[in-house]
């Protein structure tokens, strides 16, 4: 099998975050997002994973290289301009032989791909649709299908007369190489709601396959924050992040309070009578006196004044607060300040 990531969009709806980073080596936690993808297809032995990218491409290559630090063969495909979801799997045709397993890009998840690779084997499959955990829901389509599994239809949208329970596609497929030939070449194509809808209404057996654990689909600032605490807090079951400590000295009664769930970067400096609940804080972060963070992510070089309060926000790269500021619930983009006493 091979493994092939969409990777090029720019990721305009998870701006400001995107605007110097592009969204496969954004940081969740303590590493660049499309790490965890790339995981994904190592648990299921796939070395050779294509990526498609456009978007300030050079510095995902520069971060990821070939992939063979990481034990896999990573390629590169470059889009001039977008081409859709199935469109770029077509770019990406000639480095294709094998059966495919393709990831969104937006998809960070802990479902175990083999019972769907086992599943698409099985039923014979084209196409197999990894379905979303029971009860969450998707923009990647909603799905419908016969008692066997069979995909009988995939649409964007909830008809008005439905009020039933749904099935949503996890933004994640087994696509077998022959399906390829069906997708126009050079041309934006649609793989949830052009090429699988041909498929289905040409007869070609496309399949749907439940899945079992985390999912969540991350395209705002606001579900980037909680994949972050998602993380810390262990509801993404796959992936053990190592919390080393940055070293902490204060006088006796002074010492910061640092919850279990965080994550606090060993490069980073912790003032006295600081409080960090539910938080990530990255490298060469500066945290001050008394200062409290609470369900919160702050990105490298941030810098957090005396007594500020920082609740539900994301703090970007570089970005300085002042004392006695408030901060709840916003996103300050890459090299953001902000003076004494603001609150937004």
């Amino acid at each position: 099998m091979q493994g092939l990531i969409i990777g090029g969009n720019e990721g305009t709806r998870l701006r400001p975050l995107t605007i110097y980073t592009p969204k496969p080596v954004i940081q969740i936690v303590d590493r660049p997002f499309l790490s965890y993808q790339l995981d994904i297809l190592k648990s299921l032995n796939i070395s050779d994973v294509i990526l498609t990218i456009g978007y300030q491409s050079n510095k995902i290559e520069d971060i990821f290289g070939n992939g063979l630090e990481r034990g896999i063969q990573l390629k590169y495909i470059t889009e001039s301009s977008p081409l859709g979801t199935a469109g770029t799997i077509r770019h990406a045709q000639a480095d294709i032989g094998e059966t495919l397993v393709v990831i969104n890009g937006d998809v960070l998840t802990d479902i175990d791909l083999s019972e769907a690779v086992e599943f698409h084997k099985e039923k014979g499959s084209m196409v197999t649709v990894i379905l979303t955990p029971e009860g969450t829901a998707s923009a990647f389509g909603i799905i419908e299908l016969d008692s066997d599994g069979r995909v009988t239809n995939i649409h964007e949208k909830h008809r008005s007369d439905d009020h039933g329970l749904h099935s949503y596609s996890a933004g994640i497929y087994i696509i077998e190489p022959s399906a390829l030939k069906l997708i126009p070449e050079g041309e934006k194509h649609s793989l949830e709601f052009q090429l699988i809808p041909k498929l289905v209404e040409s007869g070609h057996p496309v399949f749907a396959c439940p899945s079992r654990g985390h999912w969540i689909e991350f395209d705002t600032p606001q579900k980037y924050l909680q994949a972050n605490i998602d993380m810390i807090c262990g509801l993404i079951g796959t992936t053990e992040i190592e919390r080393p400590r940055a070293e902490l000295t204060a006088p006796e009664g002074e010492a910061a309070q640092i919850d279990r769930n965080s994550y606090i970067h060993p490069d980073t400096i912790i003032k006295p009578g600081a409080v960090i609940l539910n938080s990530v804080i990255s490298a060469n972060c500066h945290i001050e006196e008394r200062a409290r963070i609470e369900y919160s992510v702050l990105l490298p070089g941030a810098r957090v004044g005396k007594s500020t309060e920082v609740r539900g926000a994301i703090i970007g790269k570089g970005v300085i607060i002042g004392r006695f500021a408030r901060i709840h619930s916003t996103v300050l983009g890459d090299k953001s300040s902000l003076t004494d006493y603001s609150i937004i």
